[in-house]
């Protein structure tokens, strides 16, 4: 049975400023009855945050992989500045959806406004990891909720560390040592065919998200477990192997990786702020009804080369 979040009070979070005095003593990271996920109670991401408490947040990153910070009334700069505090950021390939004067943060909307889409609709429709088709791919995303919907709108995380440990011996034995292939543009003409979000690419942007190889078992460069790093939407073929083969055993690992017991389903509140670590988990949006208003801004950083 899939992990809800029952809402638990006002939680908090942290500002990005570099020099800054220390937070009260009030920070709490409390985990969730989730297979996955924390929240962090105590802290203003309006406000400066101390090294102490950045600490504290960091490694709470690292155990529970899924943090969620409750009422963040934060402007898309303090956004913006709180997320390059973990690393560089990385600028989408569908430019037209960047928030006007920061190019750092996707529109993720179902919203048309003149008729024309303000943001990328469909975003998470198949599980996935941010970015895992770029060489260097997302440490983590932050999402912040700036209009939701009445109902729907869910976001699933999946813990992909669980997921390795949990794999049959022989699958496990299957897959070690083997790499596998990410491309953006796997899923992308299917996805276009059938909704407005997503735009005819140019050739800038098609050289832009080149094939990638990164191995299906990743260890992850700071708590240095073992995840599996393929994802329905961007991973297209096991190399060196037969195609039939590939197609085999890729169904099995994304069978595996989302089962139910692996996952946290996360019920969006307002003004929310969810902070993933994308070599941990992968992600899925569960949907929102076609005429209900959805809209969150989105950060990704930037990570390692996959080992």
């Amino acid at each position: 049975m899939t992990a809800t979040l029952a809402p638990s009070g006002q939680a908090a979070t942290a500002t990005a400023a570099t020099a800054a005095a220390p937070s009260p003593s009030v920070l709490e990271i409390r985990p969730f009855d989730a297979p996955l996920g924390a929240e962090v109670l105590g802290l203003d991401l309006s406000q400066p945050l101390s090294t102490a408490d950045f600490s504290r947040i960091h490694r709470a990153h690292l155990d529970h992989h899924v943090l969620v910070f409750r009422d963040q009334r934060i402007t898309p700069r303090q956004h913006v500045d709180f997320s390059r505090r973990f690393g560089p950021l990385q600028i989408h390939v569908l430019k037209n959806f960047q928030l006007q004067n920061h190019p750092e943060i996707l529109i993720v909307s179902n919203i048309k406004e003149n008729g024309e889409p303000i943001g990328l609709g469909d975003a998470g429709h198949f599980w996935h990891s941010d970015l895992s088709y770029k060489d260097k791919p997302s440490l983590g995303s932050l999402l912040h909720a700036q209009e939701l919907p009445a109902e729907g709108g869910d976001t699933l995380f999946a813990n992909q560390h669980t997921a390795w440990d949990t794999l049959p011996l022989a699958l496990k034995t299957a897959v070690q040592g083997l790499r596998a292939e990410h491309t953006y543009l796997a899923k992308y003409e299917e996805l276009r065919s059938r909704s407005p979000w997503r735009p005819k690419l140019t050739q800038e942007q098609v050289d832009e998200v080149k094939p990638v190889v990164h191995p299906v078992v990743r260890t992850h460069p700071e708590n240095g477990r073992k995840a599996l790093f393929v994802s329905e939407h961007f991973t297209t073929r096991i190399l060196d192997i037969p195609e039939d083969e590939s197609k085999a055993l890729l169904g099995e690992l994304f069978e595996h990786s989302a089962r139910p017991e692996l996952i946290y389903r996360h019920q969006w509140q307002p003004h929310d702020m969810v902070f993933w670590d994308n070599r941990s988990v992968t992600h899925l949006a569960a949907g929102t009804p076609d005429h209900l208003r959805r809209k969150l801004y989105r950060t990704t950083i930037e990570g390692d080369a996959p080992f």
